[in-house]
């Protein structure tokens, strides 16, 4: 590892230190449940793990992973966490490992706990990459997302978060250069949502999926329950040295990491067609697909029922 990137651990503390003095003892409570905010989980590759939880004003919103990628001529920054405070502690946890400029921050999709970190960045001056599809679906949930987080979280948790569209739109691959190190970018037909993106390092095999990954955390759905098999059928096929999820570990092992969602996946969508062929009503199947999942999931009462519901809407007009 190059000096830059090497730094003192003192020096990474008070880093640490000073982004922290203006946060909100909520955001200071999730800072501190990680150590170094970020962990490193393959050479020049961070990754922050957010919690399996509700956004609230205790956690402030620090639900989701988010990382960073370190390369010979600057950084790119891989989803902003859940709020601008959340993201100030992003970027301070790049200024502890590295002073290269932040060339790019990558949102994976447009969910808020994934580019409400976004402002943070702004001084930077970076380009903001997304899916070609991103823009128009945040601008138009952008109000909502912003009213119903802003209530969640405590005043001071929220302060300066605000809503940073993409400002160089991927259509189908890009190609990222970092010097030294090359990331490929990958927008995904309909799956989790419309506007889901990869990101794949090529010096150390490393892919950041997004929410298209789950572990632990029950899967949400916003997308198509059609294609998000069959987009995982087609990455398990993809070699990997790591993957990074939205919810769940830093770091995975592919294509191992996506038996369980397959396996919840293809259950719900089972269990909803059976009960769509039966004549059922959409109540009933909400209230009865997938439940054999219940034990394997953290939040499942949270946002299986939506899950069955969106799943019914599409698979009734098959």
């Amino acid at each position: 590892m190059t000096q830059s990137i090497a730094r003192p651990r003192a020096l990474a503390f008070l880093c640490a230190a000073l982004a922290l003095l203006n946060s909100p003892p909520t955001v200071l409570v999730a800072a501190r449940a990680g150590a170094d905010f970020a962990v490193e989980i393959a050479p020049g590759v961070f990754v922050h793990q957010g919690r399996h939880a509700l956004v609230s004003p205790e956690n402030g919103g620090d639900i989701s992973n988010c990382g960073f990628v370190v390369g010979k001529n600057g950084v790119a920054v891989v989803d902003t966490c859940g709020s601008a405070k959340l993201g100030g502690l992003l970027r301070a946890a790049v200024r502890a490992v590295t002073d290269r400029p932040i060339r790019y921050v990558i949102n994976t999709h447009m969910h808020p706990d994934h580019v409400f970190g976004n402002a943070a960045f702004a001084d930077d001056a970076p380009a903001f990459v997304a899916h070609a599809k991103l823009a128009r679906g945040l601008a138009a949930r952008s109000q909502r997302y912003l009213a119903v987080n802003e209530q969640l979280m405590s005043e001071a948790a929220f302060a300066g978060t605000r809503i940073v569209l993409p400002t160089l739109a991927v259509e189908d691959h890009t190609t990222l250069d970092l010097g030294g190190r090359t990331l490929e970018l990958e927008a995904q037909d309909t799956a989790h949502t419309d506007n889901d993106l990869t990101i794949r390092d090529n010096a150390t095999g490393t892919v950041f999926l997004g929410d298209l990954l789950f572990a632990e955390h029950v899967p949400t759905l916003d997308g198509s329950i059609r294609g998000w098999i069959s987009l995982m059928k087609r990455l398990t096929r993809q070699p990997a040295q790591r993957v990074v999820p939205g919810h769940g570990p830093p770091s995975m092992p592919w294509p191992a990491a996506a038996k369980a969602l397959e396996r919840y996946l293809d259950r719900v969508a089972g269990d909803v067609r059976r009960q769509i062929k039966d004549g059922r009503t959409l109540a009933e199947a909400a209230a009865t697909a997938g439940v054999s999942e219940k034990g394997a999931w953290l939040l499942f009462e949270d946002y299986h029922a939506r899950n069955v519901t969106a799943a019914f809407a599409e698979l009734e007009w098959e």
